[in-house]
């Protein structure tokens, strides 16, 4: 696999979702659950989503239950939270393992390209993906989607 664009995820409502889907943007693909104290991090990313979403950023939110069970409900819960709750607009996978054997491909080959830092270790974890399908930058769950730094890596990107 040599860049993002090699992979493919399913939307939430279960309907396909190659990452081709975002070929020349930029991509924060963000390991989410609705029950950790990270959570609130969705305004962020919401806000993040629509500043930058005529620039060229996508927020991609993947769904995982891989850190204390913090993700439990189905697709359909999730979705209903993440719209009630945070008004969530962007777009987001089925739920996935995001680290381990069983990790989804596309966190297998995020962390061949950036190494450790790139495996997820708790939810909200970030990964920037270029225009180009490359793996650019992680950044760790406590980062916040205001970030200086974050934020100068996807006006660079973008």
């Amino acid at each position: 696999m040599s860049n993002a664009y090699d992979f493919d995820f399913k939307a939430l409502d279960g309907s396909p979702l190659p990452l081709t889907t975002f070929k020349d943007k930029v991509v924060l693909v963000v390991n989410v659950a609705s029950k950790c104290g990270l959570t609130p991090q969705y305004e962020g990313l919401e806000a993040l989503y629509k500043d930058m979403k005529d620039k060229g950023l996508v927020v991609l939110g993947v769904p995982s239950n891989q850190f204390a069970g913090q993700e439990p409900g189905t697709s359909e819960e999730i979705q209903t939270f993440c719209s009630t709750t945070y008004g969530i607009d962007f777009p987001m996978t089925e739920k996935v393992d995001v680290k381990g054997e069983n990790a989804h491909p596309f966190y297998k080959w995020a962390k061949d390209q950036l190494g450790e830092p790139a495996e997820p270790v708790w939810n909200f974890h970030k990964l920037l993906i270029g225009k180009d399908g490359q793996a650019l930058q992680a950044f760790g769950p406590r980062t916040d989607p205001d970030d200086a730094d974050m934020k100068k890596a996807i006006d660079s990107a973008l």
